[in-house]
């Protein structure tokens, strides 16, 4: 199992990465844009700060542009950049293509449906949207519990990497329903090793140190 933090910010992703609480990091449109910056010049940047993989979202329109954009972002880590391919039908043949040389991820998935051709068609991770698909469709922890079904049903070597998460409680019902990794934001990741219980037993504990 492994944590990814879910940012682009370098001061979050330094300081989660001194305490060893992440094997690498998630971004998206979303989070890039609010860096001001040139994408290229982020990834690059956070490529040097991962311990592991770092993913980035292809967001060009067209299947031509989107294996060159691959290929661009791939480029500046090969060893750590894996790509995110939004979950659509006309997108499965650009995931062919590209997973037999670069470790790819389908994001955005909400289907089982989705997930089988997915895995069918070789991608190394796939990723639901938890939270998202809770709001909007009524469970999504159930989602990825069939989802791991498909996975071993099929006898797949895909990963499901669970993100839009948004409680530290959402995150362990994810792993116990199958998720294999988790794309958390900042807070979360800190959240997880903290309790109100556990600061008042350490209080407790600190008036017998001399």
């Amino acid at each position: 199992m492994a944590l990814f933090i879910d940012s682009a910010k370098k001061e979050e992703i330094e300081e989660v990465a001194k305490l060893g609480l992440i094997k690498g990091i998630t971004t998206n449109p979303k989070l890039l844009a609010t860096t001001k910056r040139p994408a290229l010049d982020v990834i690059k940047e956070l490529a040097v700060l991962s311990p592991g993989y770092l993913f980035y979202q292809l967001t060009e329109e067209t299947l031509t542009e989107m294996e060159k954009e691959a290929y661009e972002f791939w480029g500046l880590a090969p060893e750590k950049i894996a790509l995110k391919i939004p979950a659509r039908t006309s997108n499965f043949t650009l995931l062919r293509k590209l997973g037999e040389k670069i470790p790819c991820a389908v994001t955005a998935i909400f289907s089982v449906e989705q997930a089988y051709l997915a895995c069918e068609l070789g991608a190394r991770f796939l990723i639901p949207y938890v939270n998202r698909a809770t709001r909007l469709q009524g469970d999504g922890i159930k989602l990825v519990r069939r989802m791991r079904k498909v996975i071993e049903a099929l006898k797949s070597k895909a990963e499901i990497l669970a993100a839009s998460i948004k409680t530290t409680q959402e995150a362990v019902e994810a792993i116990l329903a199958g998720a294999h990794h988790l794309s958390l934001p900042y807070e979360l990741i800190i959240a997880l090793g903290n309790h109100p219980l556990s600061e008042e037993a350490i209080k407790e504990f600190s008036q017998f140190i001399k």
